[in-house]
């Protein structure tokens, strides 16, 4: 048992954190405060020397654009830990940005519901030597459904669908555990994906990450009817032929139907996850409907397709970007319950 502080919860004077390790984004939410930080999950480091050169928003800002000594990673894939050393660098900085000075924090750290154990062990280990005193981990739809609001601990069932960066997260909740669950590589990072080679395919314009996830915002649509209705955007890119910058004009329904593959993806998970819950709990669903977190929530028209889909009435999550870090970080009142899972 853990000593409980007047000041901390574990102990004197400890600002216990929750943080939503991210694909795409790094959420740092601190007790008593809330989220208090946000940044992109980048590292610039030398190519040589392995040095850390920026983190974050200013490392973001690098991508596509460094000189050959210098390099711009993502250390997270597809939700897990692809870099150790350069995840924990990216947390250590994290963690001392949002507390400053020395603080040796309890932490509670976001994992996806399908890692194994040894990828729950790797973001353990990374957090501690980033500094925290103890880590814990809380899979992303179970802190994405605290987050958001529902009845976690009730006789009850609830659905929710986090979509982030790496993964899309599907978890029927009841009675404080998962009942059922699916974890897909599909989420983000493959639509932007989608995004780059439909671009290439059709104009030979090779575009980066960065200008992909802006079409995405922009225009990005799960419903090739809705698309019909969003103007089209320019695009500039390097042409492919020539090897000169060009400038392109790229329709939303040609978008929807390049992404449209991922999005049935995402559907499939969710029907499946929805056949492997008791006839009770899908009951409770169909009165509740399904929650949607995480950023690919905001991508247009995602709710009425997943709705049609499943017929089931689908909800989009207030705040869906801080789901998932608002449930880390609420999961540290339950810290005991948290460590028995």
């Amino acid at each position: 048992m853990m000593p409980k502080g007047e000041n901390g919860l574990f102990g004197l004077g400890t600002k216990n954190i929750g943080i939503d390790l991210g694909t795409a984004n790094t959420l740092v939410y601190v007790e008593g405060k809330g989220i208090v930080l946000r940044e992109p999950s980048v590292v610039a480091k030398e190519t040589h020397t392995g040095e850390i050169t920026a983190v974050g928003t200013e490392a973001r800002d690098m991508i596509g654009r460094t000189p050959v000594n210098l390099t711009a990673i993502r250390p997270m894939k597809d939700g897990v830990i692809a870099d150790y050393d350069t995840t924990a660098a990216m947390l250590k900085y994290f963690i001392q940005k949002a507390l400053g000075g020395n603080s040796h924090p309890y932490v509670m750290v976001c994992v996806p519901s399908g890692v194994t154990e040894v990828e729950k062990r790797a973001v353990i280990d990374a957090a501690k030597v980033a500094g925290a005193k103890e880590a814990y981990v809380i899979e992303e739809p179970y802190a994405a459904a605290i987050g958001a609001g529902l009845p976690v601990m009730d006789p009850t069932g609830s659905m929710v669908v986090d979509i982030g960066g790496g993964t899309t997260d599907v978890a029927t909740i009841s009675l404080g555990g998962i009942v059922s669950s699916r974890s897909i590589r599909m989420a983000g990072d493959k639509i932007d994906e989608a995004i780059i080679t439909y671009v290439r395919q059709k104009f030979s314009l090779l575009i980066g990450e960065r200008t992909a996830e802006d079409i995405k915002i922009a225009i990005g649509s799960a419903s090739v009817e809705e698309a019909k209705d969003i103007e089209g955007t320019s695009i500039r890119g390097r042409n492919l032929l020539t090897g000169l910058p060009e400038t392109v004009d790229i329709e939303a329904v040609d978008v929807a139907k390049a992404i449209n593959e991922i999005v049935q993806e995402i559907i499939t998970a969710i029907k499946e996850t929805l056949e492997e819950t008791s006839p009770e709990i899908a009951a409770d669903v169909i009165d509740h409907g399904i929650v949607l977190t995480g950023g690919g929530a905001l991508l247009k028209g995602i709710d009425g397709v997943i709705s049609d889909a499943t017929k089931v009435p689908v909800f989009i999550a207030q705040d869906p970007l801080d789901c998932v870090a608002t449930g880390t970080g609420e999961s540290l009142k339950n810290i005991e319950a948290m460590k028995k899972k």
